[in-house]
């Protein structure tokens, strides 16, 4: 609401609503015989029907309340849902068709049977699906978005296939359908439940949810209206698997889109390599005499790498933490591993004591990385990088140590150079350039106080403190 004065005599006040739109106006006239006379006049937009009807399904705030990729999202998974509403109708045809329905001989204890199996055999795979990826659903949201999907579609196709099987293999099958469809609830719930938290911005995030359930009900009631059309219409084989075939194609490319269009501001393992290749390469280009230092100044002139850049170039699906460096996939990189599995790279363990004996390797790696909240081992037969973080370790140091890792695996060793060694060295150079670097990011977009790069639940170490001890 806003108050300015017309005169000395009148005052206007206008009212708006949460999306900055003009709801009405009070003028104020001077005092007569009846006294001070207030006038409103409401726009005409303000009695638009349409919008009325549009503000049933969208945030309160719109579009100030969510990001700005909200509605391209939307659009898609509408058109997503629609799709689905339709195959699905089909897909359930087959499995009452598959159980008997309209079979004389059919039993209802065995489509019973049929159900509770189906039914614990899903609420079996939920379970254990979500105690194994249930850590990296937030960080990789878009990619578990579309693998729901896909698993969903799975078992829509295993549904249509059920009827055509004899009685034994068409009860595995449709077991096998009722576990895709458990993974799909875990991976669409979750992920959706991230996308949702991204995409409000003023703490809507329980409205938004709201009128994304809105939004779900209509778009499945014309699904199923249309669907009801579709059902009636096609009744042989052919035409039915080339209308599941074409709604599926539809179904999966439109959320294919939904997802791209999604724009995150946390830094995954995939869009932290892209970020930092990008600004590790510019700070390359302007170093003097590789002195990192002099590079890092000229960050100032990089415009990017923006978050909307960088989701232009991610991919949906990534390998598992696999560091690349211009899509040139260099190593892998684990981190919150525990301390025993580092250690057991240095020497065996001894099957009567359990003790690890003759490690002066791991002894040096500690005095190395004292001063820094993680430590850093390169496993160079199989590529992969071992991080261990300290219990204190914040979000930056995480990504702090994903960045010496990528830098580490795309310049490696000198020649003849021991690896401990080629660790120190390149603790030395990336010590503060991780900062700057960091700093930088969150300057154009990136949200870096966030973790978004452990995909399994991890492990922390508590080390005594440093007199001179680094912290981020």
């Amino acid at each position: 609401m806003a108050q300015k004065p017309i005169s000395d005599s009148h005052i206007e006040i206008e009212e708006t609503d949460q999306a900055n739109n003009l709801v009405a106006t009070y003028i104020t006239s001077p005092s007569g015989e009846k006294g001070r006379r207030v006038d409103i006049i409401i726009p005409r937009d303000s009695t638009n029907y349409a919008r009325s009807i549009l503000n049933a399904f969208l945030p309160a705030g719109y579009p100030h309340s969510v990001t700005s990729d909200y509605l391209e999202y939307q659009i898609y998974d509408s058109l997503q849902a629609f799709s689905s509403s339709i195959a699905g109708m089909l897909s359930s045809r087959a499995v009452l068709e598959g159980i008997g329905v309209g079979d004389s001989g059919a039993s209802p204890t065995a489509a019973l049977l049929l159900s509770v199996l189906q039914e614990s055999m899903g609420r079996i795979a939920t379970i254990l699906f979500a105690h194994r990826l249930g850590t990296s659903l937030e960080p990789e949201c878009k990619m578990y978005r579309l693998a729901a999907d896909i698993f969903n579609d799975a078992a829509m196709i295993l549904d249509c296939l059920s009827p055509a099987l004899p009685k034994a293999s068409r009860v595995m099958l449709l077991s096998l359908s009722s576990v895709l469809r458990a993974l799909c609830g875990v991976a669409a719930g979750s992920s959706k439940a991230s996308l949702s938290a991204h995409f409000a911005t003023q703490g809507n995030l329980g409205e938004l949810n709201a009128k994304d359930s809105s939004q779900e009900t209509i778009i499945s009631l014309l699904g199923m209206l249309a669907g009801s059309l579709v059902v009636s219409r096609i009744s042989t084989k052919l035409a039915t698997w080339t209308a599941m075939i074409f709604l599926l194609a539809i179904h999966l490319g439109t959320n294919y889109l939904a997802v791209r269009a999604v724009c995150m501001r946390t830094l995954n393992r995939q869009r932290a390599n892209l970020a930092f290749s990008t600004a590790l390469d510019h700070v390359e280009k302007h170093a003097d005499n590789n002195n990192l230092w002099r590079g890092l100044i000229a960050l100032d002139t990089l415009l990017g790498p923006t978050p909307n850049d960088i989701r232009r170039r991610e991919r949906v699906f990534e390998e598992d933490g696999v560091l690349r460096w211009n899509g040139e996939a260099l190593g892998h990189c684990k981190v919150g591993v525990d301390l025993g599995t580092l250690l057991s790279c240095f020497n065996r363990k001894d099957e009567t004591t359990g003790s690890y004996t003759d490690a002066p390797d791991f002894g040096r790696l500690l005095t190395i990385f004292n001063d820094v909240p993680y430590i850093i081992w390169f496993d160079e037969p199989n590529k992969m990088f071992l991080v261990v973080l300290g219990k204190d370790a914040s979000p930056e140091a995480e990504l702090s140590a994903w960045l010496f890792a990528l830098y580490f695996a795309k310049h490696g060793k000198e020649k003849d150079e021991v690896l401990l060694d080629a660790l120190k060295r390149t603790l030395e150079k990336i010590r503060g350039i991780d900062r700057g670097i960091l700093g930088h990011l969150e300057r154009v977009g990136w949200d870096t106080k966030t973790s978004a790069l452990e995909t399994q639940s991890g492990t922390r170490i508590k080390r005594p403190a440093h007199p001179q001890g680094f912290r981020y």
